[in-house]
């Protein structure tokens, strides 16, 4: 081959890769926004479901549970630092024993969070209830999805894909609770004082 050939096939090459969209993941992941919960309140929601959880499958260790962490499924995400850090969420039958700075996709044999739930506060409603609501039913296919203000008792809502891959509102039981079947528990409001903070 000559020299002009060899060039000539860098050309081609040069012109056909996909600059906006390379192959390969990126590995240059940011793990840390430097963003806090947006309340004391927020927090100890997260932290009251994250360890309900571990402590009702303690037995278990084929899942994975997490809170305000950056959720990555795909390129153009990333090099648009559009960051998905659900408040609480829930993968199913991956190795609970991994440690993890963040979901990764493409590093989890493509899984995405089966149950997810956003703290809602008033400057995050509005996206929790439309933008992340879609991304979650039309890419993550996230089974069970609720939206909860901890400043809110009656707030608590979700939603479970359907046989079309499409969200349907979960209907509440007389105590306004949400039976998530994915996980075969109830998601409910309580009140009392956790960590010195009345909760609802």
């Amino acid at each position: 081959m000559t020299s002009d050939a060899i060039k000539e096939t860098i050309s081609q090459n040069v012109e056909s890769w996909d600059w906006e969209n390379p192959p390969m993941p990126p590995t240059d992941l940011i793990f840390d926004d430097g963003e806090p919960l947006e309340s004391n309140r927020h927090r100890i929601a997260m932290n009251v479901l994250i360890r309900s959880l571990e402590q009702a499958w303690a037995d278990r260790n084929d899942f994975f549970t997490g809170g305000n962490m950056f959720i990555y499924y795909n390129s153009p995400q990333v090099r648009n630092k559009d960051f998905r850090g659900p408040d609480f969420f829930v993968v199913l039958d991956v190795d609970g024993n991994t440690s993890r700075q963040g979901w990764v996709v493409w590093n989890e044999g493509g899984r995405y969070p089966d149950v997810i739930v956003e703290l809602m506060s008033p400057s995050t409603a509005i996206v929790d209830k439309t933008i992340k609501k879609d991304i979650y039913e039309r890419v993550f296919r996230t089974r069970d999805y609720f939206i909860f203000d901890p400043f809110e008792a009656a707030s608590l809502q979700g939603w479970r894909l359907d046989a079309n891959l499409r969200y349907q509102p979960i209907a509440a039981n007389e105590e306004g609770w949400l039976w998530s079947e994915t996980l075969g528990f109830w998601l409910g409001t309580w009140q009392g004082n956790i960590d010195r903070e009345t909760a609802v």
